[in-house]
């Protein structure tokens, strides 16, 4: 059997590091042909020597000299790199972070290369014309991320006209069961402690203001082509129901699973089958119990700000997601504080309320212009020293 082709791009992230993990045992099925990282050199090279790719790329062309010394095979260097590894890749996993993943996802789609989709930021930018495009190409798009994969799995079988609901779950994060008046206080320490999940910092953050969840509602709406009014986040402290459907006829079909990112990747790489694979068994026994709740939107305001956005559309999605990537990085830095993202986030989507995209350049092109924005007016809420 000729075995397929797949290329990782954000293979040093914690999504890539779980493809590589689950690819461990399916050498049958896939031959790792590409490999992309943005700078981090030695951890790539490390993943090379063990799966041997014929190709290998770092968008972050200053370091591309240190990888060339140590592999043998093509390198590719730059931001157009995302794009040109994918060439001849018969599966693209798409995890990098950011704006970065919707040129190689529009790429993709494009070319008719298969995605499977963990940078939900290239459906949160690219919205309509993003679904537009997945409508007109009939590229196959599966989602890695375990609540929209959730819901996907949710769906199969079934007729999306007889969607009443999507229960979209979200854990809550480190805050919420905080008062208020702590929440606004939070340190980039506390923030970066998610019970349930091992992220990277940027999502664990993101989780800990909601401003994740909020994103994964456009993901649902854009992903899905289904009304944003139809989409409901329930708090699942325990993220054992990664999320479900209710039907117009009152059933509901919920995937539940181990909190362990493994789960989806598999499913996603055998899908339509359901092989064995390396993720965790779930023991209902030792759950125990499941509980529910509504979100608090005033102690999660950016929740309620996603909500606004994907109401206006999908231009406002874009400038919501731009401010927030500015004020986290913000905070990280220690300029502003955590409730300051919030803040940073309104100040943008009442700057560029109205806004309007036309094509994925004029998307790339507000991007900066938002980001610039929220920046200078991240000085408001600067962290006195």
């Amino acid at each position: 059997m000729t075995r397929k082709k797949i290329v990782i791009l954000g293979s040093t992230g914690s999504i890539g590091k779980n493809t590589l993990d689950v690819l461990r045992g399916m050498q049958e099925t896939y031959e790792v042909y590409g490999l992309a990282a943005h700078k981090s050199v030695r951890e790539l090279l490390a993943q090379a020597a063990e799966f041997r790719p014929a190709r290998l790329a770092l968008t972050d062309a200053a370091v591309a000299r240190e990888a060339a010394e140590g592999f043998a095979g093509e390198l590719l260097a730059g931001p157009q790199a995302l794009c040109d590894i994918c060439e001849g890749a018969d599966l693209v996993v798409l995890s990098v972070v950011g704006m970065a993943g919707l040129p190689p996802f529009v790429h993709c789609l494009r070319r008719g290369i298969p995605v499977a989709l963990a940078t939900k930021e290239a459906m949160v930018y690219g919205g309509r014309l993003a679904r537009d495009l997945m409508d007109a190409t009939e590229t196959p798009v599966l989602p890695l991320d375990s609540e929209i994969s959730a819901i996907f799995q949710c769906l199969q079988g079934n007729k999306k006209a007889q969607v009443a609901e999507i229960l979209l779950t979200a854990s809550g994060g480190p805050f919420r069961t905080w008062p208020l008046e702590r929440v606004r206080q939070a340190t980039l320490a506390e923030a970066l402690k998610h019970p349930n999940w091992s992220m990277g910092a940027k999502i664990t953050i993101d989780s800990a203001s909601m401003a994740n969840k909020g994103l994964e509602i456009m993901e649902t709406r854009w992903m899905f082509d289904i009304a944003p009014e139809k989409i409901t986040v329930v708090v699942h402290p325990e993220s054992i129901v990664h999320s479900a459907v209710r039907y117009l006829d009152g059933s509901v079909m919920a995937q539940m699973g181990a909190t362990d990112m493994r789960l989806p990747i598999a499913y996603a790489l055998q899908y339509p089958d359901r092989l064995p694979n390396c993720a965790r068994a779930l023991d209902l026994f030792a759950v125990g119990t499941l509980h529910f709740e509504q979100p608090d939107y005033e102690k999660f305001p950016c929740l309620r700000l996603a909500r606004e956005a994907v109401t206006e559309g999908a231009a406002m999605q874009m400038v919501f997601n731009a401010a927030n990537d500015a004020a986290v990085a913000l905070f990280r830095r220690g300029a502003i504080g955590f409730w300051q993202i919030g803040e940073v986030i309104r100040a943008a989507m009442d700057s560029f309320r109205g806004t309007e995209v036309a094509s994925f350049e004029e998307i790339y092109a507000r991007d900066a212009e938002i980001r610039s924005f929220a920046e200078t007016v991240a000085q408001r809420f600067a962290v006195q020293p």
